[in-house]
């Protein structure tokens, strides 16, 4: 746990207590102040009460008698679409807003730096798509190099559950835009924007807010060095604003198609390879293709990004290349699962979107594509272009029969259930073909969650 500076003898309320919020709560405990916290379920509150927390019912005048700050859990709203009441009362009181990223920063360093040989540093990934990966892929590197190392935020381990920093270690941080939008401070040594596309709309008031809400990690507190794809306009708009012009080496542009040998630091691949360019010349390349915990021009992109970051740290590219092809890829997103009779099964449950399931299927060729669930507004219509590869389709779950109107020419069968799919697949699998998980559809028809999905998924596929 890493307790709280500068709270000593506070009063602060916390506003949610799931994960984050317990966590809070317990490091601005361990940080000296007074905590009192508020949940709007009442088991929550239940639960809390029997764990020695002190309940106070925010939505009551009363109760904000000597609170200093409000800490809050980022699923909360705090501004669009309406923020909550607990929220809009603190505002209208003028009582600081903050949550735990903001902590973690105002308390990573303490005075036991002093005698450190390497200061600790800190990388945070955001992004819309491929921050989870980037982040584990980053950890991954570092902890196969033997370099002291953590990783939380929006993936893992809460950041005020980590351990306090120790000599020369590397603090990996995923963080969502929820996050990034409240934090009052954001101040990593290196940070990573992967990409963006829209997401989470109603909560940040439209695109612009969206891109605000990410854009804060950079601006807040200036990151020493900026690792940003360029493959968007956002990005490009990011990178020139961090920057000082071309000849600027702080900023670490990326892409997944474009060459970029025309700045002072570029790290992009094409056709297969990564290449890093400093100054126009070329100081490093590697071959992706062989590394099959990261199929896809998508995961490419997310190499790059973790090989800047990873090289912004210190790191030698022969080493990030060893750390590639140890990385076996996150469940559930571009996950090989077993290779059988020269078949390879595939788990992208996380493709619930038209978005991921195209990355998908731009990643394999020859698939055995099995898809479906709890369709989206437009089902998968928009993914006629993109089914060349596919040799045929099992379409599974609530949506299974309206896919298959939208599929056109492409041989397809409805098999409704996992199991079904899966066994036909197997059956009708050559060699060289992949059998993917890429429903491009939520899971709510017939799981909990993504996560179920595709262990339900790797389950049945072990047991052939």
């Amino acid at each position: 746990m890493i307790p709280v500076q500068g709270v000593s003898g506070q009063i602060i309320a916390v506003l949610g207590l799931g994960r984050s919020g317990k966590a809070t709560a317990a490091a601005l405990q361990a940080g000296g102040a007074h905590v009192v916290v508020w949940d709007d379920g009442q088991e929550a509150r239940a639960q809390a009460e029997t764990e020695g927390l002190e309940i106070r019912d925010l939505n009551r005048a009363e109760a904000w008698e000597g609170i200093t700050a409000l800490i809050t859990s980022p699923g909360i709203p705090h501004l669009y679409p309406d923020p909550n009441p607990v929220i809009a009362r603190a505002l209208e009181l003028g009582i600081p807003v903050d949550n735990d990223i903001g902590l973690f920063f105002r308390s990573f360093a303490t005075p036991d730096w002093d005698d450190f040989a390497t200061m600790p540093k800190v990388i945070t990934v955001t992004g819309s798509n491929g921050k989870s990966t980037t982040t584990a892929l980053i950890h991954h590197i570092l902890q196969s190099i033997g370099r002291p190392v953590q990783m939380g935020g929006n993936i893992g381990t809460g950041v005020l559950s980590l351990e306090p920093a120790h000599d020369g270690e590397v603090v990996v941080i995923e963080l969502s835009s929820y996050q990034t939008d409240l934090a009052r401070a954001l101040t990593p040594d290196v940070a990573v924007f992967t990409n963006l596309s829209p997401d989470h709309l109603d909560r940040h008031g439209g695109p612009g807010g969206y891109f605000a809400a990410k854009r804060r990690l950079f601006a807040e507190g200036g990151p020493d060095r900026c690792v940003i794809g360029v493959d968007e306009i956002e990005g490009r708009y990011l990178a020139n604003q961090m920057g000082q012009g071309p000849g600027d080496d702080r900023v670490i542009r990326i892409s997944s198609g474009q060459k970029l040998d025309s700045f002072a630091w570029g790290v992009f691949a094409r056709k297969g390879f990564l290449s890093e360019n400093r100054k126009g010349r070329q100081v490093a390349s590697i071959d992706l293709r062989m590394v099959t915990g990261l199929p896809g021009t998508h995961n490419h992109q997310n190499a790059c990004a973790a090989y800047a970051a990873c090289r912004a740290v210190g790191l030698a590219p022969r080493d990030i290349e060893a750390a590639f092809h140890s990385f076996a890829g996150l469940p559930h997103r571009s996950q090989t699962v077993r290779e059988l009779n020269g078949v390879r099964y595939v788990n992208d449950s996380k493709a619930t979107n038209i978005d991921a399931a195209e990355q998908a299927l731009q990643a394999f060729r020859n698939i055995r594509w099995i898809a479906g669930g709890l369709g989206k507004d437009g089902g998968i219509a928009a993914l006629q272009p993109h089914l060349g590869n596919v040799v045929k389709a099992y379409l599974i779950g609530h949506s299974a029969r309206d896919f298959a109107l939208q599929l056109g020419d492409t041989p397809h069968e409805v098999s409704d259930t996992m199991e079904a799919a899966i066994a036909r697949a197997h059956a009708e699998a050559q060699p060289g073909e992949t059998v993917l998980l890429a429903p491009a559809a939520a899971s709510f028809d017939q799981y909990p969650n993504f996560e179920k999905r595709g262990e339900h998924f790797t389950a049945l596929v072990n047991a052939l």
